[in-house]
């Protein structure tokens, strides 16, 4: 008998909570502003101008989002690459964050350009010379490659279970012949995926660094490095386990599950090296260029960048250096969330704070409507999480006394 095995299955806690429904009503604001946008035009919805042709869509939505959607490379490149088969139960869910992850990220894009009905000519309107089309055709690509590596959890849910009603009964036994076929290729082909999830993921997080880089002289020097590409990959790397902590975490919470403490607690010793690069990196670039010079200057910029690598590097890589908070579930929390706070505020000061176009009138400050849309955008993203967890095996529940060769067979199908 082998004890203490897990095997992802649907949550069947109920949907709906005073907090859920709190969430949708944000998310449903969101929504009214996001419609005012494509009805009115970006103009009637945000403070942008031919100054700051970006905001906080770009900054948060697709900078943060992009980052903070990590962990799904991270982990796969853990789990399948490297092949720590103990960490098996936190890929799925950090693959469906990544999934819903990217595709706000896409939605971010589409919703920030002023002629969103043109997003398409990436595909065939190539510009290798262009940094903005290497993200955009990146992460196209990785989006796609989410969507078929979530697949297996597809067909796994429904392969025997189809039950169209009525007429469409006649399509039950075709359409599970197609979801046993899809998954035996997809079971001899996942590997391919998997790696390409990897670079492309290495590829368009350094490439939103050369973004800024091409901003040349209208970036503040903090900021402004050409390891910015580097740093942009590197910061991504690290906060990549801490979001995943901290979404299993908050899973566990609202579904009134255990927490599955030792996987994050093992999964929470990489973070402190990982940290450790990325503020190596950032400040030896700051003392080889010399431009701490400008921390002597006591203004929000200076106030800023201290808060971002302060409170969003320092302070949690000091934590999660302790064994003591590793071993706690709320030091889990906390730490992880201030890594994810940390690279929020790197990507809002790289996009927002650090930008600062010549001839600009008045400074960029957020309306109302944009604020609305981005936090609307999360909401959206908790509502689905939530829901695709209740339909699809995501999350590994406990499951007691099953033999070897259950064992086996719950290994086999949750990958």
């Amino acid at each position: 008998m082998i004890k203490h095995l897990h095997k992802p299955a649907p949550i069947t806690k109920k949907y709906f909570t005073p907090g859920v429904i709190l969430i949708s009503l944000i998310a449903l604001n969101g929504l009214v502003f996001l419609l005012g946008r494509f009805i009115f035009g970006i103009g009637a919805v945000t403070n942008l101008n031919d100054q700051y042709p970006w905001g906080i869509w770009i900054g948060l939505d697709v900078g943060a989002g992009g980052a903070l959607a990590a962990g799904g490379f991270t982990t796969a490149a853990l789990g399948h690459i490297m092949h720590r088969d103990k960490y098996e139960t936190i890929i799925r869910p950090a693959l469906l964050t990544a999934m819903l992850g990217y595709t706000f990220v896409a939605v971010g894009v589409f919703t920030d350009i002023g002629r969103w009905y043109n997003i398409w000519h990436p595909l065939i309107m190539w510009n290798g010379n262009s940094a903005l089309f290497e993200v955009g055709i990146c992460v196209m690509f990785y989006l796609t490659v989410l969507y078929i590596e979530f697949l297996p959890i597809v067909t796994e849910r429904f392969m025997g279970k189809v039950n169209l009603p009525g007429i469409l009964s006649r399509l039950n036994k075709p359409i599970d012949r197609l979801l046993h076929t899809l998954d035996r290729g997809l079971d001899r082909t996942m590997f391919i995926f998997i790696i390409a999830g990897v670079v492309l993921s290495c590829l368009h997080q350094s490439s939103l660094g050369t973004l800024m880089v091409v901003s040349g002289p209208k970036m503040h020097p903090l900021w402004q490095t050409p390891v910015l590409p580097l740093l942009f990959l590197l910061s991504a790397i690290a906060v990549g386990f801490p979001m995943v902590i901290m979404e299993s975490l908050t899973a566990s919470h609202s579904f009134g599950l255990k927490p599955e403490k030792e996987v994050l607690t093992s999964l929470s010793k990489f973070v402190a090296p990982l940290l450790s690069i990325y503020l190596l990196g950032k400040i030896s670039d700051m003392f080889i260029r010399k431009t701490f010079v400008y921390l002597y200057e006591f203004n929000t910029i200076s106030i800023l960048f201290g808060i971002e690598v302060i409170i969003g590097v320092i302070i949690p890589l000091r934590m999660f250096l302790s064994k003591a908070v590793r071993e706690s579930t709320t030091g889990l929390y906390i730490a992880s969330m201030l890594v994810i706070f940390g690279v929020l505020m790197n990507r809002f000061n790289n996009f927002v704070t650090a930008y600062n176009p010549p001839y600009a009138l008045e400074p960029y400050v957020p309306s109302i409507g944009e604020i609305s849309v981005t936090l609307g955008f999360v909401a959206i993203e908790i509502l689905l999480y939530r829901l695709f967890v209740k339909i699809f095996p995501v999350i590994s529940l406990p499951v007691e006394k099953v033999n070897f060769k259950t064992k086996y067979a719950i290994r086999r199908n949750s990958k």
